[in-house]
């Protein structure tokens, strides 16, 4: 009797009932929701301060892991999954048992999580030119994704990079807004394909095995003055539209369900704030029907000091279009200044309603209700062959060559036949100076040790101290000892100097040079010189020996 009764119950609410029309399940669930389910639900803090308890009691709607957040040393997708599932089963416990959506970067792989395959950054995945890749890369690290337990990733990155002293160039596919729109279609390997006919702007998610994407940032962050981040984008809207909207519009079209506003300004306007933008171009003129959402710590910077006037910048940026805020940590005030505005009717209930609506739309289409906990079969596709060899085949077709020798008639290149043809036991190859461009890793900058590079998953694998058990490679000097064999004699300095070469025969230089881990405003460079007296180095290797430098950039 008491599983008809509760058979009854679930039928009795639509927004329960998986084969009614999702809107219908939308506005069934909206009319029943208090103003503090409301509020959680626009609400995404930090896995740090989540806990099974505080989502419960503050009916929160989303929890993230920010950029380098990791539950503990090598955890792997299976500790993942009993974090999130625990998140799940308490808000499932709340009357109204709405689905948390755990959000994390997995930007080029799922990169936070040991044994994950790691892929090129976007940089190196838009100079292959290869959407088809592109796709299959989505494919590939939704499912990696979803093992871990988490429905929603922040990617792609769309910016269009438009001066290379920006730090986040490597997050960007081009300076060419035509690749840039060509690359978004990892949108449909990480949500699936929307079918012919499926209306332009819903958001669209296949199943189990797929992701909410997120298209990032909107809009302008990679067009900033002088390229500092977080800037200004001066430009007029004919040009913004032209070149940075553009390839919103794809992404768009594929049905992705959820945006980031950028941290940058629009001609000295910041676009948290900037109603205009989100509200008017992206949801009304674009037609976007899925949720915006804040970046980290947004807020705070829309006033000046820096979070002086908190309560003002919620209201600034939940009235601009922004239907989720990214919290991450200081939650309970965020909630109370929240509830405030709304009951003042600073923040009208409208607002509220539409912000809820989008979110509860891209929970339904992900079918969080249907399938709130994750699916532990699907563990077995990390790391696994198959995406190995993807994540090869990127970064074979990402590598760009600048100049094959002096001589076009004499190309240094292809390296093996160099190789076979110096084979000999005197022959030795030097590795210089080898060092890598950053990763996700938030907040870390140059590692003063001994870089290192992973030659085929292109991830930061020099933070020995801090992060050398979340991640595994190989790196250049590793691969070049496995290529030659044990019958030629490998020699490694990292700062050569004239002694180097002092009573060796050597016949042969391999240079690897480049830039320091960084991210974001980290990464800006004024200068674009090659660190490391890159330049000085190769230079004295060159006088010396033939020579094949490698450059490893986050940036042309």
């Amino acid at each position: 009797m008491a599983g008809e009764q509760e058979q009854g119950m679930e039928n009795s609410c639509i927004y329960k009932n998986r084969n009614e029309p999702v809107e219908a399940r939308i506005k069934d669930l909206i009319s029943r929701m208090t103003v503090e389910e409301k509020i959680g639900q626009m609400t995404q803090i930090e896995r740090v301060v989540a806990t099974p308890s505080v989502v419960r009691k503050f009916f929160i709607g989303s929890v993230l892991s920010g950029g380098g957040s990791v539950l503990f040393e090598k955890a792997l997708s299976s500790d993942w999954v009993d974090m999130v599932d625990g998140y799940q089963k308490a808000v499932l416990e709340t009357p109204l048992g709405i689905p948390i959506i755990y959000g994390i970067n997995a930007v080029h792989g799922n990169n936070n999580v040991y044994g994950a395959t790691i892929f090129p950054h976007n940089i190196g995945l838009g100079a292959t030119r290869d959407a088809d890749l592109a796709y299959k890369i989505g494919v590939a690290t939704a499912l990696e994704v979803r093992a871990s337990g988490v429905h929603y990733d922040f990617s792609p990155c769309v910016a269009v990079a438009g001066d290379p002293r920006w730090g986040r160039t490597y997050e960007s596919y081009s300076e060419d807004v035509d690749i840039v729109r060509k690359m978004t279609s990892i949108v449909s390997g990480l949500q699936g394909q929307p079918p012919k006919g499926h209306p332009n702007g819903y958001p669209f998610v296949t199943g189990r095995n797929k992701v909410a994407a997120c298209a990032k940032h909107f809009v302008g962050d990679g067009g900033t003055h002088k390229g500092i981040n977080e800037g200004n984008t001066l430009t007029s809207y004919e040009d913004l539209e032209k070149i940075h909207t553009a390839p919103y519009l794809d992404c768009i079209s594929q049905g992705v369900c959820t945006v980031m506003a950028s941290y940058s300004s629009w001609n000295g306007d910041k676009m948290h704030s900037h109603k205009f933008l989100p509200t008017q171009v992206l949801k009304d003129k674009l037609g976007f029907k899925g949720f915006v959402i804040s970046d980290w710590e947004a807020l705070e910077g829309l006033s000046d000091p820096y979070g002086s006037n908190y309560r003002a910048s919620i209201s600034s940026a939940i009235n601009a279009g922004v239907d989720m805020i990214m919290v991450p940590f200081k939650y309970e005030v965020f909630l109370a200044d929240l509830m405030s505005l709304v009951e003042s009717g600073e923040i009208p209930m409208a607002r509220v309603d539409d912000a809820v609506e989008r979110i509860l739309r891209v929970k339904f289409v992900a079918g969080l209700f249907e399938y709130p906990m994750a699916d532990r079969s699907l563990l077995d596709t990390v790391g696994c062959k198959l995406h190995k060899e993807l994540a090869r085949e990127a970064v074979r077709k990402s590598l760009v060559l600048l100049k094959n020798g002096k001589d076009p008639k004499k190309p240094l290149l292809p390296l093996d036949r160099i190789l076979e043809r110096f084979l000999l036991p005197e022959l030795m190859l030097m590795i210089l100076d080898i060092s890598v461009e950053g990763g996700q890793l938030l907040g870390l900058g140059p590692v003063a040790e001994p870089p290192l590079v992973c030659a085929y998953y292109w991830q930061l694998c020099s933070f020995r101290k801090h992060f050398s058990s979340m991640l595994a490679g190989t790196t250049i000097l590793d691969a070049v000892k496995e290529a030659v064999g044990d019958k030629t004699e490998v020699v490694f300095e990292q700062n050569p100097s004239p002694d180097t070469f002092a009573g060796q025969d050597i016949s042969y230089a391999i240079v690897a040079v480049g830039e320091p881990p960084y991210v974001e405003g980290g990464g800006d460079d004024p200068n674009l010189i090659i660190p490391f007296r890159g330049s000085e180095i190769i230079s004295s290797v060159a006088e010396r020996v033939p020579i094949l430098a490698i450059l490893i950039s986050g940036r042309p």
